[in-house]
């Protein structure tokens, strides 16, 4: 089973990617908002994979950014109703620190824009996800206290990659560094030392 692809992005459709790695190529589906942050062709990427296999279609990648985006990819498809289409959707419109809170929220609007997500399975999304973990590490804290009554806020992590992002940062090197030094400095690292953690290793 395929976890992890590390090599060139070679083509790039409009519902997967192409990766080169040492001279294979791999291809990977991919949401809208994974396609849209990948490198440029001929640039080294590296894509957390779910890989699936069925008589009918044999064996199919998909690929995340992120390990949490992958997670919340599988806990997606174990709520009746939801295949990997459908998660990929929702995946397009909502991270999953978003889609946690959404849970907690049970607000089944914000689930319903993704594309294939009707009133009905949205709700079933809303309310199964409440008792199920969509992140690991910090993330996953974050989704602990998302359902709990209190009014909820962003994870550290989320706000330090919003933050980057403002200053001009990709998403996807904004998250690379913020993952990186939350694993480094632990689940009590504070937003400003994310931030500046993650400057430091973008070197600036």
């Amino acid at each position: 089973m395929i976890g992890r692809l590390r090599g060139l992005v070679a083509e790039v459709g409009e519902e997967d990617a192409l990766i080169d790695v040492a001279g294979v190529g791999y291809v990977v589906r991919c949401g809208s908002r994974t396609l849209a942050h990948l490198p440029a062709l001929g640039e080294e990427a590296v894509l957390h994979v779910e890989t699936q296999w069925s008589e009918a279609t044999g064996m199919r990648l998909y690929g995340f950014l992120g390990r949490d985006e992958r997670r919340a990819f599988v806990v997606l498809q174990s709520i009746q109703g939801v295949g990997p289409k459908a998660a990929l959707g929702v995946l397009d419109i909502l991270s999953p620190a978003e889609l946690a809170q959404a849970a907690a929220r049970e607000d089944k609007a914000a689930v319903a824009r993704a594309n294939g997500v009707g009133p009905k399975l949205a709700l079933r999304i809303v309310t199964e996800l409440k008792d199920k973990p969509l992140t690991d590490g910090p993330a996953a804290a974050f989704h602990a206290t998302a359902m709990s009554p209190a009014p909820l806020a962003p994870s550290a992590t989320g706000e330090a990659v919003s933050a980057l992002m403002g200053l001009g940062i990709a998403e996807v090197n904004a998250r690379r560094v913020v993952e990186q030094a939350a694993l480094r400095l632990g689940d009590e690292a504070t937003v400003q030392v994310l931030i500046k953690a993650g400057l430091q290793e973008l070197g600036r």
